[in-house]
């Protein structure tokens, strides 16, 4: 029998791909982005897809809609813009406190497990009351919580993308991480597979049958002249962050960028611009802007589907919407073959349920502190790496 799962906030619906992948089966799917609901739909034909503010929606209509089914899991991504290392920060952000409709969520259906997804700022100091509020949450309706930061590239995605991944259940039993599949770059491990490339995902996750969905070249053309001009002049890989990289490709005074270095803060862009990806490493992570990076060899941005390529969706998902909301859902998905990954471990934690383990919680400043430590085997979960949590 497979598990049954809800999707909270699940956008295009990555993370549920990656699950059923792994073996679980995506009842229904929940967003208030219509667009993200119609690719939801268009690749999940077995689910429920349905758009709303999850604050306003009753969890007995979403009983009915799924016809009473057993829950197993519940899974998602509250709004991590409050959170978000990226953005603003704001730790007041009222989306920060979505996660309580999660709560609701688990609280009336009363899953096996549970599973959230965010950003890795959810473990900066000033989100240690939201964190603290999330692991108070569950215990109080009786689950056993477990976090890691895990990166997408570990399991075959061709992006270095770090999230925190929250693993619970309500059996008395262990939590499982997926462990280390692939190489860092550079990383020659024989035991682990070779670290997945920008290459790798432009030439074996675009076509589908000889057709590329998403794909339009047109719509990444770079309209101004100048900005044409000046990704010319950057090599493959490299980019624009501090004012020797400035010298040393725009040669031409027309070029460049008219700022005054010794003003910026530390003296270089916060983010790199011009940024021409490298087709031997990973990608950086994709975020919700186009214009954020530029194709490895071509005068231009990248498509949504190279994008999509990129988060380790395959070619044959196609996207819904306007250019600007394809990118926000690819941008804010959770990579499907990282979803799989973790599937696999709550099938893992599934099959163990009968090994009953000493209730336990855990230390959040001592997972902040491993938790970003990837030279260390941090991928393995034991009962013994099990800490009191003070609050």
């Amino acid at each position: 029998m497979k598990l049954n799962f809800l999707d909270l906030f699940c956008g295009a619906g990555g993370l549920s791909y990656g699950l059923e992948k792994a073996g679980l089966n995506c009842l229904l799917g929940l967003d208030f982005l219509e667009p993200a609901i119609q690719t939801f739909a268009t690749n999940h034909p077995n689910s429920i897809g349905v758009c709303g503010d999850i604050q306003g929606i009753d969890t007995s209509n979403i009983r009915k809609k799924i016809r009473n089914k057993k829950v197993h899991l519940i899974c998602g991504g509250p709004p991590c813009q409050g959170f978000s290392t990226i953005g603003k920060g704001d730790a007041e952000d009222s989306r920060n406190h979505l996660f309580l409709d999660f709560v609701r969520f688990v609280r009336d259906f009363k899953p096996n497990y549970v599973m959230i997804e965010n950003v890795t700022g959810l473990l900066a100091q000033k989100n240690r009351n939201t964190l603290e509020s999330i692991f108070k949450e569950f215990e109080a309706l009786g689950y056993h919580l477990d976090l890691r930061v895990l990166s997408s590239h570990h399991f075959g995605v061709p992006e270095a993308r770090r999230r925190v991944i929250i693993i619970g259940n309500n059996q008395n039993c262990e939590n499982f991480y997926p462990t280390k599949e692939y190489n860092n770059y550079g990383e020659n491990n024989p035991k682990l597979k070779p670290c997945r490339t920008v290459g790798w995902a432009l030439e074996n996750r675009l076509y589908f049958y000889n057709k590329a969905h998403n794909h339009d070249k047109e719509s990444a053309a770079i309209m101004s002249n100048i900005e044409s001009a000046r990704i010319n002049c950057i090599p493959e890989g490299k980019s624009i962050r501090y004012e020797r990289d400035e010298k040393a490709y725009f040669k031409d005074e027309e070029l460049k960028l008219g700022i005054n270095w010794k003003s910026i803060s530390e003296k270089r862009f916060r983010e790199a611009k011009y940024h021409r990806l490298d087709r031997n490493k990973p990608s950086p992570t994709i975020v919700t802007n186009r214009k954020m990076y530029f194709h490895p060899l071509e005068n231009r941005y990248l498509t949504a589907r190279e994008a999509a390529a990129l988060q380790s969706f395959p070619p044959k998902f196609v996207f819904k919407g306007s250019l600007s909301k394809q990118w926000t859902q690819i941008g804010n998905a959770v990579p499907p073959l990282m979803a799989e990954a973790i599937g696999k471990s709550i099938i893992k934690i599934h099959k163990n349920k009968s090994k009953k383990i000493k209730q336990r919680t855990v230390d959040i400043d001592q997972v902040a502190s491993y938790a970003f430590n990837y030279y260390k085997d941090t991928f393995e979960h034991s009962s013994s790496r099990q800490m009191e949590l003070t609050l």
